[in-house]
């Protein structure tokens, strides 16, 4: 190894290790104990991650997460394509991307709190201007639909970003053979334009899928993960089990079988599809 790359790889090491590896090991050896914050831990094993396996309400969290994963992930993917697509080459493309990227740099409890002034089914601004109220307050599936349309509204701009980069990469000359030969619109897209895009979808599809598997702010925000235990996810339940209820312990054990989920999905995202690719 040269000089330069001892000089740049160690630094590079140094935060590795002080801010994934330290904490990761930290997390590991909090889960084998039962512990509140106070006091003097008391080493309990696996008898945390045995309990997790036959808690009803951390599946009720899982579920919950997989459902609105479901709902939000192909939403996020065709939405950000769609409006990348839809925006290529014309008079406004730049500004209107400015205009989806607001959302992505606000912070997400200023936005939540806009949100929450603005929807709000009693006295939301919104509701008060069109008399349109959605009840999400009381109602599940409103909830639901609150916290997905709230994702797609603070992170599409960042999926268009990225479908809009890639398909700058796509050479003129491809699609101009494609029109020469007679293809419409509507075939240049989908036979040309979208497959040379798979690569960028794979990137966003395992990145959002992460962000969705780990949601948390949003819900204890807006839902608080209710109405009815209706939203309460995954990050929502590590919350309330490691810092209201405090089994810092606990929480660990959840933590780390929730990584498992989410780098799990990650793998056999890559490995479905790029399958193709090998």
């Amino acid at each position: 190894m040269t000089r330069r790359a001892w000089i740049y790889g160690l630094p590079a090491v140094a935060l590795l290790v002080v801010f994934v590896l330290v904490p990761f090991a930290s997390v590991v050896r909090y889960a084998t104990w039962d512990w509140s914050g106070f006091g003097t831990p008391r080493p309990v094993g696996l008898e945390n991650f045995a309990r997790l396996l036959r808690d009803g309400s951390f599946w009720r969290s899982i579920g919950t997460t997989l459902v609105f994963a479901a709902v939000t992930l192909p939403l996020f993917l065709w939405l950000s394509r769609t409006i990348a697509v839809a925006l290529e080459g014309t008079r406004l493309e730049r500004a209107t991307k400015v205009l989806l990227l607001i959302p992505a740099v606000t912070t997400v409890a200023g936005a939540a709190v806009s949100w929450y002034l603005l929807y709000n089914p009693d006295y939301g601004l919104v509701v008060e201007a069109t008399g349109l109220s959605l009840p999400w307050q009381t109602a599940p599936w409103a909830a639901m639909a609150i916290l997905v349309a709230f994702t797609l509204w603070q992170n599409t701009g960042y999926g268009v970003l990225v479908l809009s980069a890639a398909l700058r990469g796509i050479p003129g000359e491809i699609k101009e053979a494609a029109v020469v030969d007679g293809a419409t619109d509507r075939q240049l897209r989908r036979y040309v334009v979208y497959p040379l895009l798979r690569r960028s979808m794979t990137f966003l599809v395992v990145i959002g899928s992460a962000l969705v598997l780990q949601s948390y702010t949003a819900v204890y925000l807006l839902t608080r993960g209710g109405p009815y235990g209706s939203t309460r996810v995954a990050g929502y339940y590590l919350y309330e089990t490691a810092f209201e209820r405090l089994r810092l312990g606990y929480g660990a054990a959840a933590t780390l079988l929730v990584l498992a989920l989410v780098v799990t999905v990650a793998a056999l995202e890559w490995w479905w599809i790029g399958r193709d690719d090998r």
